[in-house]
């Protein structure tokens, strides 16, 4: 095991130095030579200090959405869940160890599986709904962009995923997700059935939980949009540094529509995905020549710095078998979901044979 985890970040090494000097050599051109001897050493402070202002307000984040579940976390816990979410999810398939280390940090700090999960969902879910409301109010002023994509088509896409939650809210008071979920997984595998009615009863746990104190879900909901907008400020930083004129505000608008892409791709941390789009959007945007080399400064800097320092916490605190100590994880959480999964699938089961549910009388949030 000790190997798979060494062989895994090897090669994710490879990919990164690969996937850089690629995007560096089909990018480069002369005429960057005279931007790059221009290039301020200042900013890369600058962009450092917005990236530590941005984790800053994630662990914030973290912290009030702990309390909102009647838990507490202590800032050195908080830096751990923060960082080790960086490191497991680029060396694990679909970045799905993310969130396990943030559980496991959890867990040693003493929060149960069971909240821990329900902080974990929310702060992705905050994440992805403040990018998509960013979307309309910066894509509206961006031609480049709404030349090949209509602002009515964004905007009607933006209400569309906004309402969502909303509806998905109203649902949990009736039996109807349940069913859908039952109706719809008849002829897919057993272990994909778990999986969806385990992601349902988290999203159901999260939006009673979340629901009982209002003001501080919206709290976090403001460190979260503040978290990512430090983070991407890393990027604005690189830009001054060449020093050349560019918009702030399309620039910000870019990075947030380029960030919400990154949530649904399936590379690690979105290697290669991220590189490419960055050099699509920002091509026509700075000096000739210089897209890639930023776009692999951002990429080291908002990225790869928190990998490192989130390799140190964890090896530190499991050691170098935390691989398979993860894979323990998710195997016993699965066997504790199996006993909530059956008694859906059962009670479901009986009910289709017997008559249909009431509606609105055996699905409410509890």
């Amino acid at each position: 095991m000790h190997n798979k985890l060494y062989k895994r970040i090897i090669l994710l090494v490879g990919l990164v130095v690969l996937i850089s000097a690629a995007v560096i050599y089909f990018t480069f051109d002369i005429r960057a030579l005279q931007y790059l001897s221009l290039f301020s050493p200042q900013c890369v402070l600058m962009a450092l200090g917005s990236l530590a202002i941005g984790l800053f307000f994630d662990g914030m984040r973290l912290v009030t959405l702990a309390k909102v579940t009647d838990e507490h976390l202590g800032m050195s816990d908080v830096v751990k869940v923060v960082l080790s979410n960086y490191f497991l999810a680029l060396v694990t398939p679909g970045a799905t160890g993310g969130a396990i280390a943030q559980i496991m940090f959890m867990r040693r700090a003493g929060v149960p599986v069971t909240r821990s999960t329900v902080i974990i969902l929310v702060r992705t879910l905050m994440s992805i709904i403040f990018l998509i409301l960013m979307l309309p109010f910066f894509m509206s002023i961006d031609k480049g962009i709404t030349m090949w994509i209509p602002m009515p088509i964004i905007t009607f896409f933006c209400v569309l995923f906004l309402a969502l939650p909303f509806a998905a809210v109203l649902l949990m008071h009736t039996d109807y997700p349940e069913r859908a979920i039952y109706s719809a997984s008849r002829h897919i595998s057993h272990e994909r059935r778990r999986q969806a009615f385990r992601a349902y009863h988290d999203f159901r746990h999260a939006v009673y939980i979340m629901g009982k104190q209002p003001l501080m879900v919206f709290r976090a909901f403001v460190e979260s949009g503040l978290s990512l907008t430090f983070i991407y400020m890393t990027v604005p930083c690189y830009f001054t540094a060449l020093k050349f004129h560019f918009d702030w505000i399309l620039t910000m608008g870019r990075l947030y529509l380029l960030n919400l892409v990154l949530y649904f791709t399936p590379t690690p941390g979105g290697s290669g995905v991220a590189e490419a789009g960055f050099v699509v959007l920002f091509q026509n945007v700075v000096p000739s020549g210089t897209v890639g080399i930023l776009a692999v400064l951002w990429r080291f800097t908002a990225e790869y710095i928190p990998f490192m320092l989130g390799a140190v916490i964890t090896l530190r605190a499991f050691g170098s078998n935390v691989l398979s100590i993860a894979e323990q994880h998710m195997k016993q959480q699965a066997l504790k979901n199996k006993a909530v999964e059956n008694q859906s699938l059962h009670k479901l089961n009986r009910t289709d044979e017997e008559e249909p549910l009431p509606h609105g009388k055996d699905g409410g949030v509890s």
